[in-house]
């Protein structure tokens, strides 16, 4: 066990997922937030839709509970997973990596994904579970323009947590970067819906061809 920030860290050398392992704890009571949990490799990982994020060592693959009492006050939970992408982003932006956040919630290195985030509620706490491709990437993803290691880029990921940003910081700096998604899509009630002529809202929600769509991760 490690502490960052006043966030107890745990690391295990595997497990099925760190989202499950760490929503189990909770419910069970046997862990509290704030509370991250590690695992150097993944077999049966979650991602967006359903989908598995599966990876081999090396990789990162945490989750984090925090109370929701302690994220900024203008932060919807609807935002959250833009959120906390973007604040990845911002960190590994300061290591040199050109990766950049596709709307809602994963990184991506050009036109290839290298991870992403999901997130939950549990009570009163919110969980970030986040995986990014460190070093190996499955066929047709990507991995990370830079070096660096799980362990060191979770210490810190939450000592950001000191002092976290308003959401109206992290917006107006997504906003910038927000063109980079013109070229792709997004899914929304299983339909894939363009982004090419989309609007990204103040609260973190698009407009397209006159829907109003929320991130749901």
């Amino acid at each position: 066990m490690e502490n960052g920030s006043g966030v107890d860290i745990h690391w295990y050398n595997e497990l099925e997922s760190t989202q499950s392992y760490l929503i189990e704890e909770l419910r069970s009571s046997r862990l509290a937030a704030p509370v991250c949990i590690g695992a150097f490799s993944q077999t049966m990982g979650k991602g967006s839709r359903g989908n598995s994020w599966i990876g081999e060592k090396g990789n990162l693959f945490i989750s984090i509970a925090l109370e929701r009492s302690t994220l900024p006050h203008d932060l919807k939970l609807e935002s959250s997973s833009i959120y906390f992408s973007f604040l990845m982003k911002q960190l590994l932006a300061s290591y040199g990596s050109q990766v950049w956040v596709k709307w809602p919630n994963d990184f991506y290195l050009g036109t290839k994904k290298i991870g992403g985030v999901i997130t939950n509620l549990v009570g009163g706490s919110l969980i970030c579970g986040i995986g990014i491709n460190l070093v190996s990437a499955p066929e047709n993803f990507e991995k990370i323009d830079i070096e660096i290691m799980p362990v060191d880029l979770t210490k810190a990921y939450i000592m950001l947590f000191d002092e976290l940003p308003t959401w109206k910081q992290i917006f107006s700096n997504y906003r910038i970067e927000f063109e980079y998604n013109k070229e792709f899509f997004t899914h929304n009630n299983n339909e894939k819906i363009t982004l090419s002529r989309a609007v990204l809202c103040e609260d973190g929600s698009l407009e397209c061809d006159g829907q109003r769509i929320f991130s749901l991760r």
